[in-house]
């Protein structure tokens, strides 16, 4: 297991001007690279449509004007049923590539939605000895690098396939074999490296990314995000300072911490960016009893993409008590914020705060709640970028309560998007509450959830819940320059992710339909039923007409998901 050099050993080992070489071939590469990549606006090569994932494309074919004329173009079965449908397909070269429950992966003619191949790793379901899961068997999506589709499976491996028929071209464990780990996020290629992060910390696990050859599948290297027992070193200067942020024993439970979303990458900068998860248990007072911030728990991090390196990081959530996670969709922005322009990082988390971040330097720009219903803090202060606690939100010792958000979190897996036009977000926002209670006695028993929390069974009288201020779920249009809301939505149910068009709309998965609002106010201007839930939109171009493609399906049952595309009924040539 390869470990990150220090920035001292590095500067050791490498000549100055030889470094600085490096880094300019490095940058070149990289933005070659991405530059490529991004002049193709009829096609989703990357998981958030580009590496700075805005889900925002150009095209505009399909617009305020004729969206009403929407319908299906094509439709597909996904053969595999048993979790939600959470993935972002991608499309390249006139094919769509996707991933569905139990790690399965797919190609589709992406004009006709034609099977080109499928491939099923067959693992199995976990009363059937495969992999434990959190939050159910799901998969958001691949990564593609030359000739290769890569994804992350279920139980820890990376695989890449040949995009032409889908066989095999090289497997790789990322997690020790038969542990509680587990692969649940899209894979993210920076170059020609491939990273993956793993889930699993109401487990007990450890969190870390890892970063290997898109073309072979070498490991290149591996950052943890906590640090590990002190008796046995740390991997990195940066594991050591974070351990002076933690006290008592906690790698006995893991420490957690894990990267199961959020990631972005800027090849100018020459910086890869990953969300951190929740702590392992959930309560601060069972994981790290003397206190601390727990780094680097519920953090934004900035790697060099060459090492793993930290170049920087942001909590948003020091000392994690409530499972409040920043894995939550990563975007780069470029905006003008109080007549300078910036080149920022955004995020809305699971603790109801919308993040504005200098991305080179990680320095808070402002944060600004998007809840509605949020009682863990009252605001973040600009100077320390540190949450305002309430004074009961640190439940292990002021006692058990209700609190705003739930551990589901005000903004979850569900992508948000970006419009260069309006200068909006836009953010599938909730509203929930939970109580917070600390488990006392708590003792780490390996493979069952491990919370530290009184949770189920074993609660016992409680007082009456309060009532939310706001709807369950909603649409937030955000302004990200003045960190503020601009107009709403209710939501008809559960969310999907968003997506942002050049035709001034945004599709969004809201209950069991597909919706395209106008993007400058909201108004609904179409809508389909899909079966069931739905997952991400995309848009692209095939044959000089403009699909938008999105997967919806069940959480389990006898009835299949689907894929689903639509256009309009004619289009004109490109």
């Amino acid at each position: 297991m390869t470990t990150s050099p220090t920035p001292q050993d590095r500067a050791a080992r490498i000549p100055p001007a030889l470094a600085f070489c490096c880094f300019l071939a490095i940058a070149v590469v990289f933005g070659l690279l991405f530059a490529t990549s991004a002049a193709t606006p009829q096609e989703w090569r990357h998981h958030g449509g580009n590496p700075a994932e805005t889900y925002y494309s150009t095209l505009d074919q399909i617009d305020a004007a004729n969206v009403a004329g929407l319908e299906v173009a094509w439709s597909w079965e996904i053969p595999k049923a048993g979790a939600r449908i959470e993935a972002t397909p991608l499309i390249a070269d006139g094919v769509l590539y996707a991933t569905g429950p139990f790690s399965v992966v797919f190609a589709l003619d992406a004009a006709t939605g034609a099977e080109i191949w499928r491939w099923d790793p067959g693992i199995p379901t976990e009363d059937r000895g495969g992999p434990r899961t959190c939050c159910g068997d799901v998969n958001r999506g691949a990564a593609l690098h030359g000739d290769k589709v890569i994804s992350g499976l279920l139980d820890g491996r990376l695989v890449a396939l040949n995009r032409a028929d889908g066989s095999l071209a090289w497997s790789t464990q990322t997690t020790p074999p038969g542990s509680d780990y587990s692969v649940t996020g899209a894979p993210r290629v920076m170059g020609d490296i491939v990273v993956i992060g793993n889930a699993g910390a109401e487990y007990g696990v450890r969190g870390y990314v890892t970063a290997y050859d898109a073309g072979t599948g070498e490991q290149l290297w591996r950052t943890y995000t906590v640090p590990g027992n002190p008796a046995l070193g740390f991997e990195s200067d940066a594991m050591r300072a974070a351990a002076e942020t933690w006290t008592g024993e906690w790698w006995i439970v893991g420490g957690g911490g894990t990267v199961w979303d959020g990631m972005a990458a800027d090849p100018e900068a020459g910086l890869l960016y990953i969300g951190t998860g929740n702590g392992s248990p959930w309560s601060r007072d069972n994981r790290s009893p003397g206190g601390g911030d727990n780094l680097y728990l519920s953090s934004i991090l900035a790697l060099d993409p060459a090492d793993g390196a930290l170049r920087w990081h942001y909590q948003t959530t020091p000392g994690d008590d409530w499972d409040y996670t920043a894995t939550q969709p990563l975007m780069l922005l470029d905006l003008t914020i109080d007549g300078r322009a910036r080149e920022v990082i955004v995020q809305a988390p699971k603790n109801g705060f919308f993040y504005v971040i200098d991305r080179h330097t990680g320095e808070l720009i402002s944060a600004e709640a998007f809840a509605d219903d949020l009682t863990w803090a009252t605001h973040v202060d600009p100077e320390t970028g540190r949450p305002v606690e309430t004074p009961g939100a640190r439940y292990g010792k002021t006692g058990a309560l209700w609190l705003s958000p739930s551990p589901g979190g005000a903004h979850n897996w569900h992508p948000m998007s970006w419009n260069p036009e309006t200068g909006l977000v836009y953010l599938p926002a909730r509203n929930n509450i939970s109580f917070f209670e600390k488990e006392e006695g708590f003792e780490y028993t390996a493979g069952i959830w491990n919370t530290g929390t009184v949770r189920g069974a074993d609660a016992g009288p409680r007082p009456e819940r309060p009532p939310l201020k706001g709807p369950s779920n909603l649409l937030l249009a955000w302004d990200p320059a003045e960190n503020r809301e601009v107009w709403r939505v209710p939501a008809e149910g559960g969310h999907g992710g968003t997506l942002s068009t050049g035709g001034g709309l945004v599709f969004w998965g809201t209950g069991s339909r597909l919706v395209a609002l106008d993007a400058r106010d909201g108004r609904e201007l179409w809508g389909a039923e899909l079966d069931g839930r739905p997952g991400s939109p995309v848009t692209y171009s095939a044959g000089g007409r403009q699909y938008v493609v999105i997967g919806s399906g069940q959480t389990s049952g006898r009835v299949l998901p689907r894929v689903r595309a639509f256009a309009l009924p004619e289009g004109p040539a490109s």
